[in-house]
């Protein structure tokens, strides 16, 4: 029984996790999908090139809900089922590769840093907080998102060890989760990594071009905001035989 709980538990996390808000939620706010434009990665960052701050925070937010969730979930109830930290890890894990192998979006979704910050809040207040804090103080630094993501993927791990017996006490299989979601993150950020070292990577809060974030058609309509191609390369016509 507590076997097949824990692959319900671990199944839910991953189906919750497959949920690419930035895809449903730039679909409501009737914005171009994310993976059309910019890095054609479906996360907040990308969003964010849209224009609309709001939906950046809204998929932000709602990307590490997903994470956070399943694992607050094990730990409020899973002792009374004999669900413990392992399973916590297991779920959080698969909540974080849910948003990175969607089954909802042929498994294709985005890099999973708000999602791996959620499961890292959910596992610890102190531990979430403190690699949001290191994130944001390395974005602020360097004004790459990638950048501060890849720095807060290799640290992650060495916080959650050397932070053992003070603000947290550590397991080892809560250690492992958060050190496999560190080598998945690092994978995701290859084209990012060879970006910055070509120096081409975009800097945060840079707008994909406009003509990539127009609003996306409904029903076959332009809605407001979108682009018509232009016209000035067409040629008048020729008059000169008319009567």
């Amino acid at each position: 029984m507590q076997s097949f709980l824990l692959l319900l538990a671990v199944l839910a996390g991953y189906l919750i996790g497959s949920l690419s808000f930035a895809v449903i939620v730039s679909r409501v706010m009737g914005l171009s999908d994310p993976r059309t434009f910019g890095s054609k990665n479906p996360g907040a960052t990308n969003v964010l090139r849209s224009g609309s701050k709001a939906a950046a925070i809204l998929t932000l937010l709602l990307d590490a809900a997903k994470g956070w969730l399943p694992v607050v979930l094990v730990k409020w109830y899973g002792q009374a089922y004999g669900l413990g930290d392992g399973t916590m890890a297991l779920v959080g894990l698969a909540a974080f590769l849910g948003h990175v192998f969607p089954v909802y979006f042929k498994f294709s979704g985005g890099k999973g840093v708000a999602t791996a910050f959620g499961v890292l809040l959910g596992l610890s207040s102190w531990l979430g907080m403190a690699t949001a804090l290191l994130w944001l103080l390395m974005a602020l630094v360097f004004r790459y998102s990638s950048l501060a993501s890849i720095i807060v993927a290799v640290l992650a791990p060495v916080v959650y060890v050397l932070g053992d017996g003070g603000l947290w006490i550590m397991n080892k299989s809560v250690a492992l989760g958060v050190a496999v979601m560190s080598l998945v993150l690092l994978y995701r950020h290859a084209e990012n990594i060879n970006r910055l070292i070509k120096g081409t990577e975009s800097k945060l809060g840079k707008k994909a071009a406009a003509d990539s974030v127009a609003h996306a058609p409904v029903h076959g309509h332009a809605k407001h905001g979108h682009r018509h191609p232009p016209q000035i390369d067409q040629k008048p016509k020729d008059r000169s035989n008319r009567p």
